[in-house]
């Protein structure tokens, strides 16, 4: 297979994924979203891989860039940026509680947990949705492939039933970009 027929097939499967995708639950996150910008709650966001690096990049845009002055921005923290807490949590307890300790110590009930997983699977997504459950936090999962184990343990899920890791990533970074959108239009009215 050469280069270009390559890069044009990824793009059709990813324009042929997008273009068929019911997004009503990315709408109910984004009311989500919404209704703790207004409750001054905050979102905790996390992942490993390439979706930690996609949580810093959706807790920034909801933190810094989203309103630019208009509007109150989102109170996020993406749970993978602390690297001293990471390694001392990893090396201390284990890396399974890295981002479940961070959220026993940070979160208070009504808080907001996005996991962004592709597999749904990850032993450290599943410790931070049972701390999420046992705080009073309402969780999200981004997720794909079948889901795993997340699918059954959130509050609410966005599934993106397709074993393709990096469409899977690209897909968790149109979601965040959407919420930004729906809720810097207004048009989030049944927000809570």
């Amino acid at each position: 297979m050469n280069p270009s027929s390559t890069c044009t097939d990824y793009a059709q499967k990813l324009a042929r994924f997008v273009s068929c995708m019911d997004w009503s639950s990315v709408e109910q996150l984004a009311a989500m979203v919404e209704g703790c910008r207004k409750q001054r709650k905050q979102v905790f966001l996390c992942g490993n891989g390439g979706s930690a690096a996609n949580a810093l990049h959706i807790a920034n845009d909801f933190t810094a860039a989203m309103f630019k002055g208009t509007r109150e921005a989102i109170r996020a923290n993406a749970l993978p940026a602390n690297v001293g807490v990471l390694t001392c949590i990893g090396n201390d307890l284990s890396y399974e509680k890295i981002f479940s300790q961070q959220l026993r110590v940070l979160a208070e009930p009504g808080d907001l947990l996005i996991v962004l997983s592709g597999s749904g699977n990850s032993p450290n997504i599943l410790s931070v949705l049972e701390e999420a459950r046992a705080q009073g936090v309402r969780s999200v999962a981004i997720l794909g492939f079948d889901g795993g184990k997340a699918l059954a343990m959130a509050d609410h899920v966005v599934h993106f039933a397709l074993a393709d890791m990096q469409i899977v990533e690209d897909l968790q970074i149109v979601v965040g970009h959407m919420i930004m959108r729906h809720i810097s239009s207004g048009s989030c009215l049944a927000c809570v």
